[in-house]
């Protein structure tokens, strides 16, 4: 009679963790609720999507509507050897991270004090809230003017005399990168106030009983228990600044090499009327949004089940 020998608990490989029924059954309503709103989106987005991708496969200018030649993946080899291409992702990338990283940082220093606020709570969060209530075009041209050399305060609040911002790539990308941060850090807060909404006080209060600093109560309490609130607020953000388009129209028009890739799609089909590569570079900033936005949810996956402590 042979006896067969168990391996140690310790050396059993270890096994995958299971999702709880409550987050399963978050998963089924979260879909059921998300359907709608996906299936109006394919219906509004999959002939734009379709024609799009058709017409980047031709080289076809409105100029000439009778040269028109199929060329495959042509346009997209084209863009993609083109340094100008890769110049416009690199200042996309610039203007993403330092917006969001600086929007998360700042967002939730406002959250927390909406939050905590006892006080004309209301007046307090209106009054965060507010630049995210004007118009994007709006905010452009006010902050446009404000760094005008000749209409602008700026200059003349600092002491920076005749300083033109708009002449230097760097010094017009701050400017750039200074408005996104006022218009778009009360919408991080927003969504940060609402996880902050989420943590259970009674964590926070034992931790105090237990002798724990603010610090340590922020960095091992608060944070762990809102990882939802700021992953959503980083991927939305995210995917948002990746697409700026406004703001660099009106402020620099693209000059001083701050064409952005939604911009650079604007330059190609509307300025250079060429719709078989300005429409192959529309598509692969889709397929970069998706592939930022597959990253964020199959990289940083968050059980909202788990992060509560539910079994």
């Amino acid at each position: 009679m042979t006896t067969v020998e168990t391996a140690p608990e310790s050396e059993r490989p270890a096994k995958r963790a299971e999702i709880s029924d409550r987050g399963r059954a978050e998963r089924r309503l979260g879909l059921m609720l998300s359907a709608p709103a996906v299936a109006v989106m394919l219906l509004v987005t999959a002939y734009p999507l379709g024609s799009a991708l058709y017409q980047s496969l031709f080289s076809y200018r409105l100029t000439a509507p009778d040269d028109r030649r199929f060329v495959g993946l042509g346009n997209y080899a084209t863009a993609l050897t083109d340094p100008l291409f890769w110049q416009t992702v690199v200042t996309t990338l610039v203007i993403t991270v330092i917006t969001v990283g600086v929007e998360l940082v700042i967002g939730f220093g406002l959250a927390m004090v909406m939050h905590r606020a006892v006080f004309g709570r209301r007046t307090v969060r209106t009054a965060i809230l507010l630049p995210y209530g004007i118009v994007t075009v709006i905010s452009a041209f006010a902050w446009k003017y404000a760094f005008d050399v000749q209409s602008g305060f700026v200059n003349s609040w600092f002491g920076l005399g005749d300083y033109a911002w708009f002449s230097d790539r760097w010094s017009a990308l701050s400017v750039v990168i200074l408005s996104e941060i006022w218009k778009t850090t009360p919408f991080v807060s927003l969504l940060l106030l609402a996880g902050l909404a989420q943590v259970p006080r009674d964590l926070g209060e034992a931790a105090t009983v237990d002798g724990a600093t603010a610090w340590q109560r922020l960095r091992r309490v608060t944070i762990p228990n809102m990882k939802a609130a700021i992953l959503v607020a980083v991927l939305f953000r995210t995917l948002d600044a990746w697409r700026i388009f406004d703001n660099v129209f009106i402020m620099t028009a693209g000059q001083e090499k701050t064409q952005v890739l939604s911009f650079l799609t604007y330059q190609q089909i509307i300025t250079r009327t060429a719709l078989g590569l300005g429409n192959a570079v529309g598509v692969l900033l889709f397929l970069s949004v998706v592939l930022i936005a597959a990253v964020f949810i199959k990289g940083f996956r968050v059980d909202l089940s788990q992060v509560r402590g539910d079994r």
